[in-house]
């Protein structure tokens, strides 16, 4: 489930991406007014989550009224912090599918997203993944092998969902710090060395085959045959 998050304010950017991935969607940020409009007319989304108020020449109200007039139906959930009746009717009528007033509970914004997609008649494409005997339920966000639960910290089920929708392909160390830990830069720690440490242990110690590979040099990759 592809989301477009359009929002200028670093700290609730983070704090939308960070909390939507942790909830098993796949997110991408822009804060400029004028690159987010460029992105949503150019690539297919399931949601937009856009703040009212943007810099870049254009304010996220403006992109969904384009948006509409190119005749693009993504949902779109308006953020602000004009919260008055007569700027969420504004908004509502100038396209928007919802409006939440900041601040926001973030368990209010997932509810307000399900009913989106519910609504829009959107759902994931799968409910689990596979490889091997082991399971991952993107619903519950639980893994298990051989029917054997296992505990894994929400940074961990990312990593690890991120390894088994690319099983059988080589992830490098920055497809892993863009899409798990949302760095577009190195950080010069051993961070991922650490986690992969971790999930080994906990998906492949006391079970048979090794699921989790490193390719030295290179990166990682689940797989089910060494």
């Amino acid at each position: 489930m592809r989301v477009l998050v359009i929002e200028d304010e670093a700290d609730t950017a983070r704090y939308l991406c960070k909390g939507l991935r942790e909830s098993g969607y796949s997110v991408a940020h822009c804060a400029d007014g004028m690159e987010s409009l460029h992105l949503a007319k150019n690539e297919q989304w399931d949601l937009m989550i856009a703040d009212r108020m943007l810099t870049g020449g254009m304010d996220g109200l403006s992109i969904v009224r384009s948006l509409r007039e190119f005749r693009i139906k993504t949902p779109v959930l308006i953020l602000s912090a004009l919260a008055s009746l007569d700027e969420r009717v504004r908004g509502l009528r100038g396209g928007g599918d919802d409006y939440l007033a900041k601040p926001f509970a973030f368990s209010e914004l997932l509810a307000r997203i399900e009913a989106l997609l519910r609504r829009t008649g959107i759902r994931e494409d799968v409910d689990e993944l596979r490889v091997a005997d082991l399971k991952l339920d993107l619903r519950t966000r639980r893994a298990e092998r051989s029917g054997q639960p296992i505990a894994l910290q929400p940074r961990e089920f990312r990593l690890l969902e991120y390894l088994v929708r690319h099983q059988g392909q080589v992830v490098t160390r920055t497809m892993l710090l863009e899409s798990v830990w949302d760095f577009h830069f190195d950080p010069k720690t051993n961070v991922i060395d650490v986690q992969i440490s971790r999930l080994r242990n906990k998906i492949d110690k006391g079970f048979t085959p090794a699921l989790l590979h490193t390719v030295r040099g290179v990166g990682y990759l689940v797989r089910s045959h060494d």
